[in-house]
C-alpha cells in the first residue's frame, strides 16, 4: 500500500474563457472554485487561448468577477509567442492580433503598415472584426515574399462561445493562409505540445501530475492528454453533448467548475480538511 504522505501533489492548469467566464459574465460558482484551489494550496495557472486582451487586462477582468490573480499565473499564446519570437525570429514581425495585445510583443520588431516588405514572421491570433479580404490577402501577400517567413498561429481554436453565439476563432484563418501559401503553422497555443509543456515549466509540475480543466474537448482536454496531462471537461461554455461521443475520453466530466471543489477532494483526500 502507498504513503500518502509520498504521494506527489496535483497541480492544475485552468481554462478562461468557458471555464470561469463566458464573455462578460461569471459562470457560477467559479469565483467560489477559484477560491478554494488558492485555499488548498494546488499549484495551479490559467491557461488560454485568448489572444484578444494582453494578461494584464484579464487579471482586472477576473478581479471583476471576484477571481484573484496575478499577471504571472496566466499563460497565454501571445506571452509565449513573444519568447519564441525573442530567440527564433531577427527582423520585423507582422502581427494580426487585436490592437490591445501589440503591448504583449514588446520584446520583438514589430513591421509598420500595409506594405508587403519581407517579415520574418506573421503572426495570426485573434482579429476578430478586423478581418476582411482585404487584410486577409494582405497576410498571404506577406507570407508568399521571399524568403518565406514563419506563420505563427496563436494557437489552433476552431470557435469560441461569445454573448451573441459562437464565433469563428483563429485556425479557421490559419488554415486559409496555410492553404493558399503552402506553409506550415507554428503553433503557439493549445492544442500543441509545446505550449502546454511550456505552462508545465512555469508551474513547476510534471505532465503526469498536472490536471488540465477545460471546456474544449479537443483544444483542453486532447491537447493536454497529448502532452502527458490528464483532463476534465466542463459542460459549459462551447461544450457539446456530441463531444461526449467523439475519439477523445475526457478522465473526468464535471458540470461546471462550481464541481470542482467536491470532486477533487473525494479524489484526492489528502486535499480535504
Amino acid at each position: 500500500m502507498s504513503n500518502p504522505a509520498t504521494t506527489p501533489k496535483q497541480a492544475l492548469l485552468i481554462d478562461l474563457d468557458g471555464v470561469l467566464y463566458e464573455d462578460e459574465e461569471v459562470i457560477d460558482g467559479a469565483a467560489e472554485a477559484v477560491a478554494w484551489v488558492q485555499e488548498q494550496g494546488v499549484p495551479h495557472l490559467f491557461l488560454t487561448n485568448t489572444t484578444s486582451k494582453p494578461r494584464s487586462a484579464l487579471v482586472e477582468k477576473l478581479g471583476r468577477m471576484g477571481i484573484r490573480t496575478e499577471s504571472s499565473r496566466i499563460v497565454t499564446p501571445p506571452f509565449a509567442a513573444d519568447r519564441w519570437l525573442q530567440a527564433n525570429a531577427d527582423g520585423p514581425v507582422a502581427l494580426f492580433v487585436d490592437d490591445r495585445t501589440v503591448s504583449e510583443f514588446s520584446d520583438v520588431s514589430i513591421a509598420d503598415g500595409p506594405a508587403a516588405d519581407p517579415v520574418v514572421a506573421v503572426v495570426i491570433g485573434d482579429y476578430s472584426d478586423s478581418w476582411s479580404f482585404a487584410e486577409l490577402n494582405r497576410a498571404f501577400r506577406l507570407l508568399m515574399v521571399e524568403p518565406r517567413p514563419t506563420l505563427i498561429a496563436l494557437g489552433m481554436t476552431r470557435y469560441w462561445h461569445a454573448a451573441d453565439g459562437l464565433r469563428l476563432d483563429v485556425a479557421p484563418f490559419v488554415v486559409a493562409l496555410q492553404h493558399a501559401s503552402g506553409l506550415e503553422p507554428t503553433v503557439i497555443g493549445k492544442p500543441a505540445k509545446p505550449f502546454f509543456d511550456m505552462a508545465l515549466a512555469e508551474l513547476g509540475a510534471s505532465a503526469t501530475e498536472t490536471w488540465m480543466i477545460g471546456d474544449d474537448i479537443r483544444g483542453d482536454i486532447g491537447g493536454a492528454q497529448n502532452a502527458g496531462m490528464r483532463g476534465i471537461l466542463v459542460q459549459t461554455g462551447k461544450y457539446r453533448q456530441g463531444d461526449l461521443d467523439g475519439a477523445i475520453d475526457a478522465d473526468a466530466v464535471l458540470g461546471s467548475i462550481a464541481n470542482l471543489p467536491e470532486w477533487w477532494q473525494k479524489r484526492f483526500e489528502s486535499f480535504a480538511h
